[in-house]
């Protein structure tokens, strides 16, 4: 008897643990079902776009200083002599030859020296603008001493500061856009180039001559765009929007054929407008999300509007159009 209810409880046991592990099965089914099918709802909707060719020139762009071309010194070469009128002032526009100053107790002077016949007046030794004068009525010369500074022709320049990378991209003769005061812009070409840098700096100079500055301060800080390709040209390019930044990596979020985005590094140039040139890391042909890439992340399933995407690839164990393949050895 004792084995008989031994051997019953046994059995009860054996069918609880059955319909509980049938149980557990059916609760485990019920809790995969909603993961698979979450795996596969799309993350977002987004609109994708690919390179498009806009022709833009290359430029650079630079901050500087409005300096004069050249400034000349004017100075008295005698002593002893008083100035007994001053005919210009600062700002003063003069032509080569004109009077600047008259000197005092010139007839006594004439008389013991003869050769000090020109210096009875100081001219202006070229033409141009005036822009300091340190003459005064009744002073006596000195030598040497400072009396005007001459900005020769009243020519100005632009002097764009710029590192040694983008100096090795100028040449002579390359134009350029300068913005001065309220929006105005004068057209200038590159004179010169600075063969070094400041050691301190790291930072040299480029010197752009300005033909039409009148009206333009000397020593004002303008900014400008030197144009480094000689005209237009075709580049590729994509919305700013597509482009993101991650520390120092820039990169786009490529959609391929199954709707899943995936990183691209990319390596990026000069921006115009709401546009950014690509140099590399993207082919022509390969889509990308235009807007909303923060969102999202690599792997991401998303659902497409607006632009096709390629032929989905065919699965492992598809042929070419996407049946299931047969072993022919079957």
């Amino acid at each position: 008897m004792k084995n008989k209810k031994w051997i019953i409880g046994g059995g009860v046991a054996a069918v609880l643990m059955a319909i509980v592990g049938v149980m557990n099965s059916s609760k485990n089914e019920k809790v995969v079902e909603p993961v698979a099918a979450a795996s596969s709802r799309p993350a977002l909707t987004v609109r994708t776009t690919s390179l498009s060719d806009q022709n833009w020139g290359r430029t650079l762009t630079a901050n500087g200083s409005i300096l004069p071309w050249q400034e000349a010194v004017i100075s008295a070469q005698i002593a002893g002599l008083r100035i007994a009128e001053v005919k210009v002032s600062i700002g003063d526009y003069v032509r080569q030859g004109d009077v600047l100053v008259t000197l005092d107790n010139f007839a006594s002077a004439l008389a013991e020296d003869p050769a000090r016949a020109p210096q009875g007046r100081i001219v202006a030794p070229d033409s141009g603008i005036i822009s300091a004068a340190n003459a005064n009525v009744g002073s006596m010369l000195q030598p040497g001493a400072e009396l005007f500074r001459l900005i020769r022709q009243g020519r100005l320049e632009w002097k764009a500061d710029l590192t040694a990378d983008e100096l090795m991209l100028l040449r002579k003769g390359m134009s350029a856009e300068v913005q001065v005061g309220e929006g105005r812009v004068i057209k200038g070409t590159i004179r010169a180039i600075s063969p070094s840098v400041n050691a301190q700096t790291r930072y040299g100079y480029a010197l752009i001559s300005l033909p039409n500055s009148n009206g333009v301060i000397a020593g004002a800080y303008a900014r400008g765009v030197i144009d480094i390709s000689g005209g237009k040209k075709s580049l590729a390019t994509l919305p700013q929007s597509a482009v993101m930044q991650r520390g120092t990596k820039t990169y786009v979020l490529h959609v391929d054929a199954n709707s899943r985005v995936n990183e691209h590094v990319v390596v990026v140039g000069q921006r115009v407008g709401d546009r950014i040139e690509i140099k590399q890391g993207l082919k022509a042909d390969e889509l990308v999300v235009e807007s909303g890439g923060a969102f999202l992340t690599e792997g991401d399933v998303v659902q497409v509007v607006g632009s096709p995407l390629p032929t989905p690839l065919p699965q492992a164990g598809e042929g070419a159009n996407g049946l299931q393949s047969k072993d022919k050895t079957q």
